[in-house]
């Protein structure tokens, strides 16, 4: 995969997804004299003998204390240390190498005060594999995300550990191997490397990355349910959604019409069906799964923003030789975007766990009692529906809004947050959970489908029948059902069911 050349400002969300999903990434070489005239420039401020806050002051609370030229270089070390203060299981390797790049088209505005070498370091971090071990807890979500990003920071030093080939290294041998030397932080740098909202953005995109796939898996998997219950596609109409304006339930509607366009199960109740209306799981999908697509859209455009800014303090100004204190690293446009991510993903689960009870149903269905030849001999799909309820329960716990809590914090200096770190995290454990619920139903889908035989679905549909079948064959006596869950999960989480559709679905940006 193509290293990514990131354009402070200019990122799009394709360039965060390609690096998410493991490319590297380079800051685009115009950035240079921007980053090395902020340097510049945290020199000039200093020359002044005037206290700044960060350059020369203390930090939070301590921020009256003046500190001597002689110690500018301890404080920062002192504070990449004293801040690296996380705790809980290391953060996955994807969102911190994601944290690693939002930081560094952050330092690449040339806003933040730190030495060309510095951002060098970063990029060739990024470049060589070497990920820092950051836990996964201990930040709130303003005064930046100090926690993380000082584990990150100390990785540069030459403290703590960091990921290399898969191996857990003490940091500064880690970048030994890779032929690099541990970083000298100058004045700002540590401060400027600490803070910021890199690790709540990276969360949250990871979040909604993954969502896309459960979005897109969920239209493919919705459209097997309805064609298995032989559900009509007249809500699908696109007459019915124009009329509503909803963009984003007018363009699922059009993709579920799509993948069942061509059904030769559809054509074969068209007439004499004596059922009026399908159930809401069902008719309301382009309304449910639509008014999801909305609001990952608009969690999208706030997180596309973020990330293309800067979010550190204070901020240099070289124009000025000014360094502006202000509060850019109080990350609630994240934790806004979060909780909203977070709903949508609580949602696509919920809707579908309903068409899984659903299809299970015989009088509801008009398939066989839990999609089993044998119901009494065997359970079929029974404890599976379990599951799937058991899963959205737990993401309707998770799905509360982070974004309403705060707890003051460094004195009452810090006395609103937006807790957008952990209202970030939580969102790949949700992902995971509503991953397996459309898994669960994928199966239970394509089960009910084979009862319809010898009628066949439309070619989307029928194609990604195949994708499941080349794996798990249908269920006829009941079986070890774990594994066929783990087959599902991985078709669903990988995208290959979304790719053997081969149907145009709607995407995020």
């Amino acid at each position: 995969m193509n290293a990514i050349i990131l354009v402070p400002g200019e990122a799009s969300l394709a360039d965060w997804r390609a690096i998410y999903r493991g490319a590297t990434a380079r800051l685009d070489a115009g950035s240079a004299p921007r980053i090395a005239e902020s340097a510049a420039a945290v020199a000039r401020i200093l020359a002044k003998g005037e206290p700044v806050y960060g350059i020369n002051t203390g930090f939070g609370k301590l921020a009256s204390v003046r500190i001597g030229d002689e110690d500018l270089a301890t404080l920062q070390r002192n504070i990449v240390l004293s801040h690296a203060a996380g705790t809980g299981a290391p953060s996955p390797v994807p969102v911190i190498r994601l944290m690693m790049a939002l930081k560094l088209a952050s330092l690449g505005q040339g806003a933040s005060g730190v030495q060309p070498q510095t951002v060098a370091l970063l990029e060739a971090m990024l470049v060589q594999g070497l990920t820092p071990v950051v836990p996964a807890q201990g930040s709130v979500g303003a005064s930046g995300d100090l926690a993380p990003l000082s584990h990150m920071a100390a990785a540069m030093i030459g403290v703590g550990e960091i990921m290399l080939d898969e191996e857990r290294l003490p940091a500064a041998e880690a970048l030994a191997r890779a032929g690099l030397a541990p970083l000298e932080l100058g004045p700002k740098e540590g401060l400027a490397l600490l803070n910021g909202t890199q690790f709540s953005t990276a969360n949250a995109l990871a979040g909604l990355l993954e969502a896309e796939t459960l979005f897109q898996s969920a239209l493919v998997t919705g459209a097997l349910s309805t064609e298995a219950a032989k559900g009509s596609d007249t809500p699908f109409d696109p007459r019915i959604h124009a009329l509503r304006r909803h963009a984003g339930q007018i363009e699922t509607a059009d993709a579920l019409r799509g993948l069942m366009a061509g059904s030769a199960i559809r054509a074969s109740h068209l007439k004499g069906d004596e059922r009026v209306q399908d159930p809401y799981c069902l008719r309301c999908q382009p309304q449910v799964m639509g008014a999801a697509l909305d609001l990952l859209r608009q969690a999208a455009t706030t997180l596309a923003i973020e990330a293309n800014g800067v979010s550190d303090n204070p901020l240099i100004f070289p124009d000025s030789d000014e360094a502006l204190s202000g509060g850019n690293f109080h990350a609630e446009p994240v934790a806004f975007a979060a909780d909203m991510i977070a709903l949508a993903i609580c949602e696509i689960g919920s809707i579908a766990e309903r068409r899984i009870a659903m299809l299970v149903d015989p009088a509801l269905s008009g398939l066989p009692a839990f999609l089993t030849p044998k119901p009494g001999l065997n359970s079929g799909f029974m404890i599976p529906q379990v599951t799937a309820a058991a899963l959205v329960s737990e993401n309707k716990q998770r799905a509360y809004p982070a974004s309403v809590d705060s707890i003051p914090t460094s004195a009452n200096q810090e006395d609103h947050v937006s807790m957008a770190a952990h209202g970030a995290r939580r969102l790949l454990d949700m992902a995971d959970n509503a991953t397996a619920v459309i898994g669960i139903e994928l199966l239970a889908a394509v089960q009910g489908m084979d009862f319809h035989a010898p009628l066949t679905s439309s070619a989307a549909l029928e194609a990604a029948r195949a994708c499941v079948r080349d794996q798990v064959p249908h269920l006829t006596d009941d079986r070890h059902f774990h594994p066929d869950m783990e087959a599902a999960n991985r078709i669903v989480r990988s995208g290959a069911l979304v790719a053997a559709a081969g149907h145009a679905l709607p995407v995020l940006g």
